[in-house]
């Protein structure tokens, strides 16, 4: 079971080590991740495992878009499914 974590907002200090915590809190494996800073924008898109997540879907969920509010970022997850759905042309 995979999902897909989105991560936009201002660049700061810590975006990644913070959402990175949270993960492993949970036991959630990253198995792919891909970053990039566009002039003061920050962009990441992650693919982890939640096989082995310790915590509900979404209490993670809840937990990532809390700590998106108290860092002004926008952060998402989906199921991998899901994901590929929404973005299917």
């Amino acid at each position: 079971m995979r999902a897909v974590i989105t991560v936009i907002g201002h660049d700061r200090v810590g975006i990644i080590a913070t959402v990175s915590n949270i993960l492993a809190e949970a036991q959630i494996n990253i198995l792919d991740i891909s970053q990039t800073i566009m002039q003061d924008m920050f962009t990441m898109i992650m693919l982890v495992n939640i096989e082995k997540c310790t915590k509900p879907f979404d209490t993670i969920a809840k937990e990532l878009d809390k700590l998106g509010e108290s860092l002004s970022l926008s952060i998402r997850i989906q199921h991998e499914d899901v994901f590929n759905s929404m973005h299917r042309i």
